[in-house]
């Protein structure tokens, strides 16, 4: 056997005992996709919207086994949810870091598409960084970092494995974006955060400064004093926000904000969630050429 084959196999060995395919049913309809084991007693990873309006289903498994499952909790804001299983047994698949993946590099994808069960396709990892609009009533979020593989997906996929040749899941699958595309959800330090809330509380908070911007280059000795090349420009701040009574104005280009350079508008929004709100948050500006320091509590987003 080749070396391609032995990988793509290999992964395929590893990660269909862990695999299901979930069946729902909500008032919105009938509903499938795939949900990926994690830990030892029966939690399972899978994107929002395969579970959005259920409360529990029945997953299957490849080995034949069914059992029902329960909706933990679930966040459209980052298209992930977890739900348990009554009947525990699969082996959890480890979880990988996207944060290491190179343009080119093989991925496997493990899932079930058009309801046919532990389904397994293979490619590379077409581009990173992509960013994918998600909705929760009338907020709305960028997922950023997003994978694109060429690995074919289909309707059923989502909430599958997309995994490297260690057989680590790097991604969670989550949308088919046209022919012959598909779009992952990365394992990061940030959806790590997301999945531990959602099994111990059932649902993620997230911090709220009331502040927009948009990148904006800094001057040259700016950027060149701080190893920085842009920041985000503020175009909005929300009257009585914490931004606002941190004292941060039109105008002003956000440089860091607690330390962490903010070079685009993902860059604030990963530091909003939970363990952010109440807590200090200290923030670089430019204001008129000159570097403003102001420090900002963020308030739980409702």
């Amino acid at each position: 056997m080749d070396g391609y084959s032995s990988v793509v196999t290999g992964v395929a060995e590893r990660l269909l005992p862990s695999v299901a395919a979930l069946s729902v049913r909500s008032s919105r309809g009938s509903g499938a996709g795939s949900a990926v084991t994690f830990t030892d007693d029966g939690f399972l990873l899978t994107n929002a919207h395969v579970v959005a309006g259920a409360a529990k289903g029945v997953a299957a498994f490849a080995d034949g086994t069914e059992t029902r499952f329960d909706v933990v909790g679930a966040d459209p804001l980052s298209d992930l949810a977890v739900v348990r299983v009554h009947h525990p047994g699969a082996p959890p698949a480890p979880l990988g870091d996207a944060d290491g993946l190179k343009i080119g590099q093989l991925v496997v994808a493990v899932g079930n598409p058009m309801g046919l069960a532990g389904s397994v396709t293979a490619g590379v990892v077409s581009a990173l960084g992509r960013s994918l609009p998600a909705r929760d009533g009338r907020r709305v979020r960028i997922i950023d970092n997003v994978i694109q593989t060429d690995a074919a997906l289909n309707p059923g996929n989502s909430g599958g494995a997309l995994a490297d040749s260690d057989a680590r899941v790097i991604g969670i699958n989550t949308a088919i974006a046209g022919f012959g595309l598909g779009l992952a959800v990365p394992i990061s330090d940030t959806t790590r955060s997301i999945i531990s809330e959602l099994v111990s509380t059932g649902r993620v908070r997230r911090a709220w400064l009331g502040v927009a911007g948009v990148p904006q280059p800094l001057p040259p000795a700016v950027a060149e004093r701080l190893d920085q090349k842009q920041g985000l420009r503020v175009v909005e701040v929300v009257p009585g926000s914490p931004a606002g009574h941190a004292g941060i104005y039109l105008g002003d280009v956000l440089i860091t904000a607690g330390g962490k350079p903010l070079q685009v508008a993902q860059a604030l929004q990963r530091l909003m969630l939970g363990p952010a709100i109440g807590v200090e948050l200290p923030i670089t500006l430019l204001r008129r050429n000159a570097l403003v320091d102001v420090v900002a509590t963020p308030d739980e987003l409702s």
